[in-house]
């Protein structure tokens, strides 16, 4: 069973997590098949219920993208904690695809998806809170949201 408390991590680092985002489509925000948990993707919503927006290169730098992304992975913890119950129940990352609003000569992409990357590595420690990934820029995402994350985890049986 689970020997690394990512609950109990949570707190330690003193975070905290935004309201659970609301579907903006007709979508499940999450979706258990098996032993693997499915979430849509995200954005960077705030605990005043308001997004992170503007496209990297123009309004927003790098750097508060990269904050923007993990704003995404806390947004995400916070559809984990409302349907499971506990960030415990994670096994491990299995995967994450990053899509960052961009202008088209960015080129960093993966420095931006960092945000969230790093974020779950601190809360299920760089084995299990690291996976495989993709980053990739785009023209636009919903409401002018900087990035965008799905994800895939495996849960323990």
């Amino acid at each position: 069973m689970n020997m690394y408390n990512a609950d109990n991590r949570f707190e330690e680092l003193g975070l905290s997590l935004p309201p659970v985002p609301e579907p903006k489509g007709l979508y499940k925000p999450c979706l258990i098949d098996g032993k693997y948990l499915y979430l849509s993707g995200h954005g960077p919503l705030q605990n005043d219920k308001t997004l992170i927006i503007g496209r990297i290169g123009k309004e927003l730098t790098q750097e508060e993208g990269k904050l923007a992304a993990r704003q995404v992975g806390l947004a995400m913890l916070s559809t984990i904690r409302k349907n499971l119950g506990s960030l415990n129940r994670i096994k491990r990352v299995i995967k994450l695809l990053g899509m960052v609003n961009c202008v088209p000569e960015f080129e960093h992409h993966p420095y931006i998806i960092n945000g969230c990357s790093e974020l779950f590595a601190d809360i299920w420690g760089t084995d299990n809170g690291v996976g495989t990934r993709s980053a990739v820029g785009f023209g636009s995402l919903p409401d002018n949201i900087p990035v965008e994350i799905e994800a895939v985890f495996e849960l323990y049986e």
